[in-house]
């Protein structure tokens, strides 16, 4: 009797508890299914992560595809961190974690409960390791998660990633993003990979329509794609059997070669005025000293060397601010280059005046004197000078045209400069002087000009450009002690092509040979381009001697 009893209170209170528990659920069915799909969802989530410890590809190749069908924030993290190997679990518990790597430092956190915890030793650690294969399931899971993403950016390459190896599943993704899609350009790329996977179609006209909308793109794989199915493989055999069908992805093939050698082209010309803005800063300075003084400064290029071991300074004094050393090392690389222009006038140079032979050997003993002086404090090897944020990366108009954003700030920096010293050379009293001296300075000293000082403040100015030079340079390419080296001819070519001493033959010639340069590369090399327009300077200089653009006045004239 009493087991019985005893029976029949654990059923009573079984049908109590039940009844309580169907109350709750009818009285809010949406919070507890929330709450049962999240519990399912976390569970799978933490054995899955857990099979990531264990021996073997098989076991980490069955939790991504697990962790890929649970509808959890923290997967696409996780996809992401192996995929950089940033994925460890510690040997002792086996908790997997993800590791971030500081200058000294690392910090591990916990993947389930995002916690960072006290590790300090990687030896701790051991990384989860990925092969191959795994790598093409979590590239296609990472597209497929991040498709989803309410950020443009995410969703534009996970567009992109998509279509670098399209397939059945990753085609519906892509047909049911284009249906709420509001980026245009990320539809536009949506349709393109629809696009790329309709050519594999049976259906003749779904195909021609693919290939007609596929005409306007420039991706690679639109054009690889095309290529397959319009040209035969090594064997001479056509992977599409319908003639008309290859005679229009044919066609297409020719309209998006014709803009990409379009975009070449024009990619060259941008490519040269880039070149051009730097020799244009580079001979500057040489333009008015070898102006106004008839000086051939061979240690020029040392002086832009000095500017650019200013900005290497100036960043190793501020680490921390990358982005402001470069507009403090501008300013300082000028007064730095300019005072040893003065320095070298002074000392040197003005004990040589109407002796040209002389003077060329003296400045090529000081660039030789510079370039060791440099080696003795900083070292014989290249120092890298980093990058400001705002100068990176590039400006993207189509997939095959993009300009760096180094080398437009370079470009605008140059033409800033040109501008500041027309003005300096037009406004100022120093600049009337400069222009006295250089068109006669006979008549200039009996005006009461002191000519000596208009030289040494000149070669202080033409330095402090090269000084500016150096540090536009520094972004370009690594500070060694031979960097001026490279462009000292370039910067005479520009001078002598444009006209001694005048600063828009100077813009012109520097622009010309920038661009004359980047369209002989292709099919002479670097080398034997700048040969080509060195030739062709020396021919043009023996029908116009004074250059494009002759100064006036009786000095230059004699």
């Amino acid at each position: 009797m009493q087991r019985l009893f005893s029976i029949q209170n654990i059923l009573l209170f079984s049908l109590i508890l039940f009844s309580s528990f169907t109350v709750a659920v009818e009285s809010n069915p949406v919070d507890s299914g929330e709450i049962l799909s999240e519990t399912v969802a976390t569970a799978n989530f933490e054995n899955s992560i857990s099979l990531f410890t264990e021996k073997g590809f098989k076991k980490k190749i069955i939790a991504v595809e697990t962790l890929a069908t649970v509808d959890d924030s923290r997967v696409l993290g996780v996809f992401k961190a192996m995929m950089t190997n940033k994925l460890y679990f510690v040997k002792e518990d086996k908790q997997v974690v993800f590791l971030e790597k500081n200058d000294e430092s690392i910090k591990v956190s916990d993947v389930i409960s995002n916690e960072i915890l006290d590790i300090t030793s990687k030896s701790k650690l051991k990384k989860i390791s990925v092969n191959n294969k795994l790598r093409r399931l979590l590239r296609g899971y990472i597209a497929t998660l991040s498709i989803k993403s309410t950020d443009d950016d995410v969703r534009a390459a996970a567009v992109r990633q998509i279509m670098k190896n399209i397939n059945e599943n990753s085609y519906a993704l892509l047909v049911k993003l284009v249906e709420t899609e509001q980026n245009e350009t990320i539809f536009k790329d949506a349709q393109v990979g629809i696009s790329l996977w309709e050519l594999n179609s049976a259906d003749k006209q779904k195909k021609l329509t693919a290939i007609a909308h596929l005409t306007d793109s420039l991706l690679p794989e639109v054009k690889t794609k095309l290529e397959s199915i319009a040209l035969p493989d090594a064997d001479g055999n056509f992977l599409e059997s319908d003639e008309f069908v290859r005679a229009k992805a044919k066609s297409a093939l020719v309209k998006i070669n014709d803009r990409v050698a379009y975009y070449g082209v024009l990619e060259n010309v941008v490519f040269g005025l880039s070149l051009g803005s730097v020799l244009l800063l580079i001979a500057i300075g040489l333009a008015i000293t070898f102006g106004v003084m008839g000086v051939i400064n061979m240690a020029h290029g040392e002086l832009m060397m000095i500017g650019a071991y200013t900005a290497y300074v100036v960043q190793q004094i501020m680490p921390n601010y990358i982005g402001a050393s470069i507009f403090v090392a501008m300013p300082l690389a000028f007064l730095v280059a300019g005072a040893f222009g003065v320095a070298i006038e002074r000392l040197v140079i003005r004990f040589m005046y109407g002796r040209p032979l002389e003077t060329l050997l003296a400045t090529f003993g000081i660039s030789l004197i510079l370039q060791q002086m440099v080696r003795v404090i900083f070292g014989p090897t290249n120092q890298a000078v980093e990058t400001p944020p705002f100068m990176s990366g590039s400006l993207e108009f189509n997939p095959v045209f993009a300009i760096t954003y180094n080398r437009l700030y370079i470009f605008v920096f140059s033409i800033m400069v040109l501008i500041a010293l027309i003005l300096i050379l037009k406004k100022t009293r120093l600049g009337l002087q400069v222009r006295a001296v250089s068109q006669n300075r006979s008549i200039a000293k009996a005006m009461g000009v002191r000519s000596e000082w208009v030289d040494a403040l000149t070669f202080g100015l033409g330095a402090g450009i090269a000084g500016l030079a150096g540090v536009a340079l520094s972004q370009l390419t690594n500070v060694g002690p031979n960097l001026g080296q490279a462009y000292i001819i370039d910067s005479f070519m520009v001078v002598v092509f444009g006209g001694v001493g005048n600063l828009w033959g100077t813009l012109v010639a520097a622009m010309s040979l920038g661009v004359i340069n980047k369209f002989l590369e292709p099919w002479a090399g670097a080398v034997m381009a700048k040969i080509l327009a060195l030739i062709f300077i020396i021919l043009f200089i023996q029908k116009r001697p004074r250059g494009l653009f002759p100064q006036k006045g009786r000095a230059a004239e004699s």
